[in-house]
């Protein structure tokens, strides 16, 4: 009886957490088009906030929280495992992670580093172990390829994100100078800009 009365909501939560994700790739195409000064082959999206439409990532940011905090909602009835729990604590660490980037910006950089960590590290451990979890329950079984594909994907993607700032950092050093804090970067660009 209890499963029944929460299906509604899950679906609610589940399509909140769809339009939310497609908010926030939506705000993320429309910083590239609306910063072009902001190279995303050799910048950091966060430093979209140094830019006049910083708002735009804060709303990106937002967007993305919002969606892992339905999606951990939309999935709860059907986590049943200690795992699967401990993933959706994962999931909700992510947003808040992700709500904390979306108030602290580059330029506040402590708090935007825990922002960081919370986020890009949560979803990949949330991803996996709710996946696991899930796809042990006939509900979910038949599906079970493409969330164990799709969970595996967030590990991927950090794994590329990683190399791309390892490049980046690297590129930086052959061009004879060196890697700067990111504050520090920050800083001298706003030394550099003309008085408005």
């Amino acid at each position: 009886m209890k499963r029944a009365n929460s299906l509604p909501t899950s679906v609610l939560a589940a399509r909140l957490s769809f339009a939310a994700t497609l908010a926030a790739l939506l705000s993320l195409a429309s910083l590239h088009v609306l910063s072009p000064e902001f190279d995303p082959s050799w910048r950091m999206v966060s430093e979209y906030a140094n830019g006049r439409y910083g708002w735009v990532l804060s709303l990106m940011f937002f967007s993305w929280a919002l969606s892992s905090w339905a999606l951990a909602f939309a999935v709860r009835s059907e986590v049943r495992t200690l795992a699967g729990k401990v993933g959706l604590a994962f999931l909700f660490v992510a947003g808040v992670g992700w709500a904390m980037a979306s108030i602290f910006d580059v330029n506040q950089e402590r708090l935007h580093h825990i922002a960081a960590y919370l986020s890009i590290l949560g979803l990949p451990i949330a991803a996996m172990l709710i996946s696991i979890c899930l796809v042990r329950s006939e509900l979910w079984s038949p599906a079970k390829g493409t969330l164990l594909w799709t969970a595996n994907l967030t590990w991927a993607s950090l794994a590329l994100m990683v190399a791309s700032a390892i490049a980046l950092d690297v590129t930086f050093l052959r061009a004879g100078g060196d890697v700067p804090r990111l504050q520090d970067r920050c800083l001298q660009e706003q030394r550099y800009r003309p008085e408005q």
